[in-house]
């Protein structure tokens, strides 16, 4: 097995790790960098304030939220008044997103959306259901009763429901301006990223149909959604890569050239600076913890938005 170069806090069966796990959350105004691991993660922020890193997105919070990521993500958080809250993270041994999306939609809405923002704020009363929620995950946890995972998993999929439910409807009514998907140029963009980015690998090749400068598009990406076109192609790049890496044993030089790059080594660093570990030790790894039922799963890539229809911009100017 190679080395893990870098990447620590991973779930591992074998060592006994749980895979679901709660806890406590608190911060002052130093950052902080939680390791890196192969769980996804919900934080609940119950008080405080500050603003995070995704990758390289940056978003404001402000208790009461959740906030979301994905395995492998590189997560920074700077408080700018005392956070405290709790933290939830689980393997997909215990609830694959990938799966559970085709129930609740968790998948492109809370998770795997490069294009949206990964927080819920909450009002009064979703805020007193998630707490009551994460409050039966932590008793769950400590007692150790007879099938307290069960009743985990089932405590942690309605959270992910209501939370679904939430961001959906906050979406549709009360967008913040300051990040707001839904402008017309971004949802092109969305819709050509999610048709080419195989092939298309620069803001350029996507600002021409879009018939403005690419410094134009690199602005309203970075007003609205916090970070750059070109982690937005990068992000759906590795998302395809690491569905193949997972759920098929095709060789990572085929996979590399499906997504459009010959250099094999090239491909690499990029996923291991995306990650923290090389394509085949992310494999490997996670095959072996999943007993090779990753393997098992439907082997066209998932998609982490509704199939793109054509995108007319012949009506659409320089804002």
């Amino acid at each position: 097995m190679p080395e893990r170069s870098g990447a620590t806090g991973l779930y591992d069966p074998r060592a006994g790790d749980e895979p679901v796990r709660v806890s406590d959350l608190e911060m002052t105004g130093s950052a902080v960098e939680p390791p890196r691991t192969n769980c996804f993660s919900v934080y609940l922020i119950e008080a405080g304030s500050g603003q995070f890193w995704a990758d390289a997105a940056r978003f404001q919070f402000a208790a009461p939220a959740l906030l979301f990521f994905v395995p492998y993500q590189h997560i920074r958080l700077q408080a700018e008044t005392p956070v405290r809250g709790r933290m939830i993270q689980f393997h997909a041994n215990f609830l694959c997103v990938e799966t559970f999306h085709a129930e609740v939609g968790c998948s492109g809405v809370l998770f795997n959306d490069p294009h949206g923002v990964p927080i819920v704020p909450l009002d009064r009363r979703a805020n007193a259901s998630v707490r009551k929620l994460v409050d039966g995950l932590q008793q769950e946890q400590a007692g150790q009763q007879l099938a307290c995972h069960e009743v985990m998993l089932a405590q942690l999929k309605i959270l992910l429901i209501l939370a679904t439910r939430w961001k959906a409807a906050a979406t549709v009514e009360r967008t913040p301006a300051a990040h707001d998907p839904r402008h017309p140029l971004l949802i092109a963009f969305r819709d050509l990223i999610e048709q080419h980015y195989r092939t298309w690998h620069t803001p350029a090749d996507y600002a021409r149909p879009l018939h403005i400068t690419a410094k134009t598009l690199g602005r309203l990406v970075r007003d609205h959604l916090g970070t750059t076109p070109s982690e937005l192609i990068r992000a759906r790049i590795l998302t395809h890569a690491k569905w193949q890496l997972l759920h098929t044993l095709r060789p990572v030089k085929e996979i590399a050239r499906e997504v459009g790059f010959t250099d094999e080594l090239y491909f690499s660093r990029l996923f291991k600076k995306a990650t923290g570990v090389s394509p085949t030790y992310f494999r490997e790894y996670e095959t072996e913890i999943r007993g090779g039922s990753n393997l098992s799963m439907l082997l066209s890539p998932a998609p982490i938005l509704p199939a793109a229809s054509p995108v007319d911009t012949s009506g659409m100017t320089n804002p």
